[in-house]
Order: C-alpha cells, then sequence, then structure tokens
C-alpha cells in the first residue's frame, strides 16, 4: 500500500507542472499580440497614401520585436502593411474582376480551411484563388492543405482581396479565379 501511495504521490508531483502551465495559457496567459486564431472584424481602411504613388511599394519589415515580416493584423483589429494606396503598380490589373467576384462569404463570419495548392493556385470548397505574384514570399509559412484563411475585400486595389491567415496573422493579395 505504501508503494502505491508513494507512486501516486511522484505522478502528482510530476503533474503539477503541466497542469499549471495548460492553466495559465488557457486562464489568464499571456495572449498572442498577432495571429493565434484571432480574427479581424472587418477588413483594412482605405489607405491615406496618395493615389498616384510613383513608385512601387515594398513589403514591410516588422513593426515590433517577434512580429512577423509581412503585413499582419494585430488583436487589437490594426491592419499593419496595407498603406500604399490606390497607385502601387504592383497591385494593378488590365482585367479587374476577370474571373468574377467572390461572393461565398466575405469577412470574419466565413471562415475557410485549405484544401490544397499553392501560391499559384489554392482552393477550399470549390473555389479558387491565387496569390499575388508581388506577394507570394509573404505566404511561404502557410499549409496550403489545411490553414484557415478569411477574405476580405481590399478597399485600394481593384480585382483583389486579401487572404487573411488565422493561426499566422498574416495576409496578402489573392485574386478569385473562379468555381470549380
Amino acid at each position: 500500500m505504501r508503494i502505491l501511495i508513494g507512486l501516486c504521490a511522484v505522478s502528482l508531483i510530476l503533474a503539477l507542472p503541466v497542469l499549471a502551465q495548460e492553466k495559465g495559457e488557457k486562464h489568464g496567459g499571456s495572449k498572442p499580440e498577432v495571429g493565434g486564431g484571432y480574427i479581424p472584424k472587418h477588413g483594412p481602411p482605405p489607405a491615406k497614401a496618395a493615389p498616384h504613388a510613383a513608385a512601387p511599394a515594398e513589403h514591410p519589415t516588422a513593426d515590433k520585436p517577434g512580429h512577423p515580416e509581412a503585413p499582419h493584423v494585430h488583436t487589437n483589429g490594426q491592419w499593419v502593411g496595407h498603406d500604399t494606396g490606390k497607385g502601387d503598380a504592383n497591385y494593378h490589373l488590365d482585367h479587374p474582376w476577370e474571373h468574377g467576384r467572390f461572393t461565398a462569404g466575405i469577412g470574419r463570419g466565413h471562415v475557410w480551411r485549405l484544401a490544397g495548392g499553392g501560391p499559384g493556385r489554392f482552393w477550399f470548397g470549390g473555389f479558387y484563388f491565387s496569390v499575388a505574384p508581388f506577394d507570394v514570399a509573404l505566404c511561404a509559412n502557410w499549409l496550403w492543405d489545411s490553414d484557415q484563411i478569411v477574405i476580405y475585400d481590399d478597399p485600394d486595389h481593384v480585382g483583389w482581396y486579401l487572404g487573411y491567415n488565422v493561426r499566422l496573422g498574416t495576409y496578402c493579395h489573392v485574386m478569385y479565379l473562379g468555381t470549380s
């Protein structure tokens, strides 16, 4: 009996740090400032940059230590990196909405799970998209067969949407290619 009680006591002592860690993560642990399942209530506001921006933009760097070196959304709803305005040549399209408009669900209430592909062509729910060539490097960490994304309207770049990765908290410009 003493051996059984001793084993139970040792097991409890070994399990306490694990239980404490789980409790801290679920109740009062620090919440990440980017990603971690956060979904913005709405897309970014229109950029304040002049509509006749002369030079194409470069990708932003991290705005704070530990934040992605990519456009991202803080868990307070601030969109970082969407600030070049309508004149950004990187997102100019000669034929906007060439494949129609995506009408299956835009914004926070519509979370989609990626089902395959890659930046050149990816899909979910029978809908196909591609990442803007200028943004391909921004989605290098996306899991194309399982990440959840939310599609938002891009208020500045006609013909583009913003694909927001819920896990990472980053986003990139995506074009709707139609249905299967």
